[in-house]
């Protein structure tokens, strides 16, 4: 029996329901977990403080929760959606919707965790910096709720527009890949968000004095985390608005499908990376306020290399979306753009985690003997990190090998 387009988008949006709240459940969970475990300690620490941390971690596990929150409304709107007289690509925008929404809510949902916990502990060291310390974890947690803002908006885009003007094939390859992009992008950044925030968190109820400075040095590292869930909303803006008609169907949905898997991929090692180094900055920050400019300088330094794997990854989607190519349907031809965006994506992984520890251990080191030694270490770490670096090259030349040469 032949079954119906209706039927088929109707079934690819109950699962991208599955996918958006099943994917977005898992980092919430985890980040109020490590709340609640960490406000347990601080009321063994001091009990006199029991109801004042219990609060503040309801309201931090309220702030980490809405990433999940975020992941529900996706669902129930994909569950309930009006799909009579739906093309057939209408399926893959819902499904690319949830996948979008619920992997985006991931790191987000766990991020928000760090400051919520931090907040619980320094309550309990140092009462008189409660109202601080629930400001700061406040902000911290609501940055690292952003990737999984950009996860949700282009859920929205995915769910709501009206893709019947691009071709089924290669479309659906770019509706799906724009999930992908956005969604695992997300998942560094929105760790990698939240490990600052719960660090300075810890350092005002330490060293309240310089509360400033050490927001100051948060944000600034929190803001650098982003900046790889960026290129994953770039990329998945760039799959959804471009104008597919007269492109070979195949291998270009390999190349679309491969363009959002690479900056996807890519970007959650040196989401994490960067997160790792502003840790560290903000921590360093609090031990030692009078560094705070050779801290800040060299996180900024180390994020910047760390980043670079997914700028590979950035570029092997561009090539991927914009370099010509002639219809095939041999099964060569579309294994290769799809391969280079695997090998890829899942290359800068490691670099971008690899580069950002080297980094965050430097900064450290900075914090506690930053006289006349700064220089010195800032080199140590450059040479490691070109090292650490060598493997997300491999991936790049491999990439542009199946591309170009294969």
């Amino acid at each position: 029996m032949a079954i119906s387009t209706e039927t088929w988008v109707q079934a690819a949006s109950f699962l991208g329901a599955g996918f958006s709240v099943g994917f977005g459940a898992i980092g919430a969970a985890l980040g109020e977990g490590y709340a609640a475990g960490k406000a347990s300690q601080a009321i063994g620490r001091n009990p006199a403080m029991s109801g004042a941390i219990l609060k503040n971690m309801l309201i931090g596990q309220a702030v980490a929760e809405s990433a999940g929150i975020f992941a529900l409304v996706i669902a129930m709107l994909l569950c309930f959606m009006d799909v009579q007289g739906a093309p057939m690509i209408e399926a893959f925008g819902l499904l690319g919707s949830g996948l979008a929404m619920g992997l985006a809510a991931i790191g987000s949902g766990a991020g928000g965790g760090y400051p919520a916990a931090e907040a619980c502990l320094g309550i309990a060291d140092n009462p008189p910096t409660q109202g601080a310390l629930t400001t700061n974890m406040l902000i911290g947690s609501a940055v690292s709720q952003t990737p999984a803002i950009f996860g949700m908006v282009v859920a929205f885009m995915l769910m709501f527009m009206d893709w019947s003007g691009q071709p089924l094939w290669p479309g659906w390859a770019a509706l799906l890949g724009a999930g992908l992009s956005v969604g695992l992008a997300a998942i560094g950044s929105g760790v990698g968000s939240g490990m600052p925030a719960g660090s300075s968190t810890a350092g005002m109820a330490r060293q309240p004095g310089a509360a400033n400075q050490i927001r100051t040095n948060m944000l600034i590292g929190s803001a650098v985390s982003q900046t790889p869930a960026i290129f994953g909303m770039v990329v998945a803006f760039m799959l959804m608005f471009i104008d597919w008609n007269g492109q070979p169907p195949s291998p270009t949905w390999a190349a679309l499908l491969g363009a959002g898997i690479s900056t996807g991929l890519s970007a959650i090692g040196p989401g994490l990376g960067n997160g790792f180094t502003a840790q560290e900055a903000a921590a360093g920050v609090a031990r030692t306020p009078e560094a705070s400019g050779p801290i800040t300088t060299t996180m900024l330094i180390g994020q910047t290399v760390a980043q670079s794997t997914v700028i590979y990854g950035f570029l092997v989607s561009l090539i991927l979306l914009f370099i010509p190519r002639g219809a095939s349907e041999s099964m060569v031809a579309w294994a290769a753009p799809l391969s280079a965006g695997i090998c890829m994506g899942f290359g800068g992984i490691g670099p971008g985690v690899g580069e950002g520890i080297a980094a965050a251990y430097t900064v450290n080191r900075i914090a506690r003997d930053h006289q006349g030694i700064s220089v010195l270490l800032t080199r140590v770490m450059l040479v490691g990190q070109a090292v650490s670096e060598s493997t997300g090259i491999y991936a790049l030349i491999v990439a542009l090998l199946l591309l170009f040469v294969v």
